[in-house]
């Protein structure tokens, strides 16, 4: 299990908020602001060596916020060319202008799931626009009585479509890797979602990323335990970097025993 770091940006500021309180109002609850702007975050991730992070703009593309976001983005990108992935706001019209700002893949969910299904025409734009090596997609999902299913619109929005098996069978030739966050989990630091992560491990056909609750080394060792040690994970608010008691030094010391 790696550590993948994480840069969540918000009006231009890093920050880490709790996942399922995002609108396209607002943030209704937020955990941390940085003082320091994307170049920190993407030196810090450098010279850690530690690849394989994850941007996230948390702001709805097209408005001035989100043109903020994407400037402090292409800064953390200039920091560590190469070794941050970039999601929010991706099309097939501007996924190629990020890997050219120096991202290693673009993540998308929203674009690609319309009417709470998945669009497979724009699956099929995004793989010829980028390839499905530089493309991950984002299957951040909610549990409901009948499964996991796939939220998007900032977690706003359920599809119908479930995390299963055959759903990460089905959308795995068009993706290097999957990014999943536990939503209802996000940003509390309360445990993670182990069945999801018990699904996931199961699975393990391409790289997957957990995140969603780990607040403390134990919740690493239950998600190492259900996932068959196959998973990744992201850790935002729970590292002392965001304002938390998990030091980044010691969870990647942790993650390498």
């Amino acid at each position: 299990m790696r550590l993948r770091p994480c840069i969540d940006i918000h009006n231009g500021q890093v920050k880490q908020i709790v996942g399922g309180s995002l609108t396209d109002q607002g943030v209704g609850e937020t955990n941390f602001v940085a003082s320091e702007g994307g170049s920190f975050y993407g030196k810090l991730y450098r010279e850690m060596n530690l690849p394989g992070g994850h941007i996230i703009l948390l702001n709805p593309a097209g408005t001035d916020a989100y043109e903020a976001d994407v400037r402090t983005a292409a800064d953390a990108l200039a920091a560590y060319p190469g070794g941050l992935m970039i999601g929010g706001g991706i099309t097939v019209e501007n996924a190629a202008s990020f890997l050219e700002l120096g991202a290693s893949h673009v993540i998308v969910t929203s674009y690609v799931f319309r009417e709470g299904r998945i669009d497979w025409d724009r699956l099929e734009a995004l793989r010829n626009e980028v390839g499905s090596e530089h493309l991950v997609l984002d299957l951040s999902c909610k549990r409901t009585e009948s499964g996991y299913r796939i939220a998007t619109d900032r977690w706003q929005k359920l599809t119908e479509v479930e995390v299963s098996g055959e759903t990460l069978g089905q959308l795995k030739e068009y993706s290097a890797e999957y990014l999943i966050h536990a939503v209802d989990a996000e940003g509390k630091r309360r445990g993670v979602e182990e069945p999801l992560a018990e699904l996931l491990g199961a699975w393990g056909e391409i790289p997957i990323t957990y995140a969603g609750g780990v607040g403390s080394f134990r919740d690493l060792e239950v998600l190492r335990n259900a996932g068959q040690d196959r998973l990744d994970v992201t850790i935002g608010s729970a590292l002392s970097i965001f304002g938390g008691d998990m030091e980044l030094g010691e969870v990647i010391r942790f993650l390498s025993e």
